[in-house]
């Protein structure tokens, strides 16, 4: 294979399997962009827009795949309020199973041979102490933006399904399905809650196609006049028995009212009826996004890890 191979479904697939093995052995050192459902969300949506812009590098033990580099180079975002987002630097996400640390240095060594003259960043984990140690020796440092007050570094919430609270809509609300809203509905709900944003029906249609995408597993709620005020996907990990959060949103008009509450409390119902025993949710962690954080809380998560943005700068 290449080393500038562009990131393909089956690799994904095998990114994902990946990901369950280290979930099995070190929840606490799946990298932020590298999860079951992670993966799925990132390639469904982005692999028909922007898939031009991504390379990957995969190493095998026999069969196995143990360490992968995803990264994104520069490229242009269209988003759906007419702005153009121009990324000039380049982005990692990777993953190396624990039993194989050694590959880091190789991931590094691959990623910089790959942006040379741009601006890089990579995510790691907190508590992969080797990893840091070795990105560290490589001349990556902490990123000060994304560690600040309102920065973009993020934290894992876990929960488990045990023993989940009865959800209570505000009168006249409804729990719907993405199957049962459609296509335009489920779009239209995840801008209204992240907008601007580039996404679009094709890159939802992108979203279903990507497994383990399940149309009874991504729930909404319907306001009396018909918007919808809050919709989330669930990701089931089967072989772990978890089911993964991602993305999950609440139209402004709606905030603050427990529609986002009640959504997530059902939609951990669904998961629970469906195979799973643990739920898990990332969100900003810094000081200045109080809000999902609270939210995520008042239904019983709480943070297991952390990630730390890094940056090395071109040249």
């Amino acid at each position: 294979m290449s080393d500038a191979d562009l990131v393909t479904a089956t690799d994904v697939r095998l990114m994902q399997g990946l990901a369950q093995r280290v979930t099995a052995a070190r929840l606490d050192l799946v990298n932020s962009d590298a999860s079951y459902g992670e993966l799925a969300w990132i390639w469904g949506k982005g692999h028909a827009s922007v898939g031009a812009s991504w390379r990957r590098r995969l190493w095998f033990s026999g069969d196995d795949l143990v360490g992968w580099g995803w990264v994104t180079l520069p490229h242009r975002v269209r988003r759906n309020d007419g702005s153009v987002k121009d990324v000039t630097g380049a982005y990692l996400a990777y993953q190396v199973h624990p039993d194989h640390s050694e590959l880091v240095d190789e991931v590094i060594d691959w990623y910089d041979g790959t942006t040379v003259g741009l601006e890089r960043t990579v995510v790691a984990q907190a508590a992969d102490k080797f990893a840091l140690e070795r990105w560290a020796a490589h001349g990556y440092e902490p990123d000060s933006d994304a560690l600040g007050d309102t920065g973009s570094w993020t934290q894992l919430n876990v929960r488990d399904l045990d023993d989940v609270e009865q959800p209570v809509l505000p009168e006249g609300f409804r729990f719907r399905t993405a199957d049962e809203a459609g296509p335009q509905a489920v779009v239209q709900a995840h801008l209204d809650a992240w907008a601007p944003s580039p996404y679009t029906v094709e890159a939802y249609e992108g979203v279903r196609r990507t497994p383990p995408y399940r149309g009874d597993l991504h729930v909404l709620v319907e306001s009396p006049d018909g918007i919808m005020a809050a919709s989330a996907i669930m990701w089931l990990d089967e072989a772990n028995r978890t089911a993964e959060f991602e993305p999950v949103g609440t139209h402004p008009h709606y905030r603050r009212r427990g529609v986002g509450r009640a959504l997530l409390l059902h939609g951990m119902q669904r998961a629970q009826a469906a195979g799973a025993a643990h739920m898990t949710v990332a969100c900003l962690g810094a000081p200045g996004h109080r809000a999902a954080r609270g939210l995520y809380y008042s239904v019983g998560f709480r943070q297991f890890s952390r990630d730390v943005p890094l940056i090395k700068t071109g040249g």
